[in-house]
């Protein structure tokens, strides 16, 4: 639970935690009593970042390339998607282990061996929702993606059903029981409205809408709270400098009045961008309403990074960020706080 109203200011401290020249701590993220930021890494690094005291945790697992995370705390696991292993794996007990160092979780559940090329995880109650975008008849001008839905038990992951999108997919976001897509290789955003329970079945789907949001080149990540969404722009793959992010507040409104196939305009958001943000392939994000800040996994600049930046629905252009901390290939993120 959210608690804004006992909210301190604190300074992102990641001292004595690394010898990376790249720590810079260029100002404070307001926080509550626990703000533990989760990151994953194409090297099969998890790690915990505590954003009030600056201690830095790492997790040992089984994956060697990872990409997708999420926190319960009902059961205080962590799960990852492996791209190494092609399935869903969750480490519980985590609380347990304390903080700082590295740690063994011993208790984990591993789901089936299905996917093929994942790159995100979103979560609506018991269900684990994992995009891929596998090219499945290997013609690149008819685009596909998968969606592969899991329900989560005490044991196992269950493969419920697997749908497929006319697009390729990468980042995707549940807002409410709708789910949100990054249309790969377009600067678009796509929508499945009560996406559980309309798609039980193994079948090809039809987006109910897909819009473009101006500016944007490559959609990857996304991420909603509060009304604001923020989507990534990697811009061109092999530019360390291109990237940008994309500030949609009311975005509900401003999806639901612009026609499919239409196009969010740039005065209706706010874009962050240029040499000063460090953004080059930010492929993942997370957002925080109550923090106002973003959270970024930039995976090409400077060889990996985790970007912060404050005062999200006021800030734009050329900024730099709150705070730059070195990261190897680092892929996903995950911000829980209580």
């Amino acid at each position: 639970m959210k608690k804004p109203e006992l909210l301190l200011l604190m300074l992102l401290m990641f001292v004595g935690v690394s010898c990376s020249n790249d720590d810079d701590l260029n100002g404070g993220v307001s926080t509550s009593k626990t703000a533990h930021l989760y990151a994953t890494t194409h090297n099969g690094d998890v790690r915990r970042y505590d954003i009030n005291n600056g201690v830095e945790t790492n997790y040992a697992n089984s994956s060697s390339d990872a990409e997708g995370i999420f926190f319960s705390s009902e059961d205080d696991s962590f799960t990852i998607v492996s791209r190494s292993a092609n399935r869903l794996e969750s480490y519980s007990g985590i609380g347990l282990l304390g903080e700082g160092g590295t740690k063994n979780p011993e208790d984990m559940i591993m789901g089936s061996a299905d996917l093929e090329n994942p790159r995100d995880l979103a979560v609506n109650g018991e269900f684990y929702v994992v995009s891929d975008n596998t090219d499945l008849d290997e013609d690149e001008t008819t685009p596909e993606g998968r969606l592969f839905i899991y329900r989560k038990t005490e044991t196992n992951f269950v493969l419920r059903n697997v749908v497929q999108t006319k697009f390729k997919v990468w980042g995707i976001e549940f807002v409410g029981d709708d789910l949100f897509l990054a249309v790969d290789e377009s600067s678009k955003l796509a929508v499945y409205r009560n996406f559980l329970t309309v798609n039980t079945n193994n079948r090809i789907v039809t987006a109910e809408k897909i819009v473009a949001i101006q500016g944007l080149i490559r959609a990857h990540g996304l991420d909603y709270d509060n009304g604001t969404m923020v989507l990534s722009d990697i811009g061109e793959a092999e530019s360390s400098s291109d990237g940008a992010l994309h500030i949609i507040e009311n975005f509900q409104e401003k999806f639901s009045l612009t026609d499919n196939g239409g196009f969010i305009g740039a005065g209706d958001q706010l874009r962050i961008s240029g040499g000063n943000t460090l953004l080059g392939n930010p492929v993942n994000i997370v957002y925080n309403a109550a923090y106002n800040v973003i959270f970024v996994a930039e995976a090409l600049n400077n060889g990996g990074r985790v970007l912060a930046f404050n005062d999200a629905t006021s800030v734009s252009g050329n900024i730099s960020p709150d705070l730059k901390y070195a990261l190897q290939g680092a892929s996903s993120l995950f911000f829980y706080t209580e």
